[in-house]
């Protein structure tokens, strides 16, 4: 059942985690108190659907999202313009995301895209919700 918050409707298959006592630690200000995001994503991102695919972690999804669509660091992300966040799965400890990133950078391809698959059929960009629930709607394109 997806969470709704407002007009925001998050699938908890794709945005795993995010529920009422969570949402409300990723929605505050970037400038909050880091002590309190101990957590971390793990994420996938793409540049098109079944295309090349990005795992990666973050204790801030949003701000990460945002670096990635403005190709803020060079690498990889920016190289193959990949923008588009398609999976995204919250953990409570960022030893445990780190730990279930690397996991998934080992998995073969047709595991990711199953994955995705389950929670994002259309592999629809889910940063836009993101940054909504964030306050940062003036980042956030369609």
């Amino acid at each position: 059942m997806p969470f709704l918050h407002g007009t925001l409707r998050l699938p908890n298959s794709v945005i795993r985690g995010l529920d009422p006592r969570i949402h409300a630690l990723a929605a505050l200000p970037a400038h909050a108190d880091n002590r309190l995001m101990q957590g971390g994503w793990v994420y996938i991102v793409t540049n098109r659907p079944n295309g090349t695919l990005y795992v990666g972690v973050t204790s801030d999804l949003a701000r990460r999202g945002w670096e990635h669509r403005e190709g803020a660091a060079d690498g990889f992300t920016k190289k193959y313009g990949l923008k588009r966040l398609v999976w995204a799965e919250r953990h409570d400890d960022i030893r445990t995301a780190i730990q279930r990133e690397h996991n998934i950078e080992h998995w073969p391809r047709a595991w990711k895209v199953r994955l995705i698959l389950e929670g994002n059929p259309g592999w629809n960009d889910l940063y836009g919700l993101l940054a909504r629930a964030r306050g940062c709607a003036g980042q956030a394109r369609a």
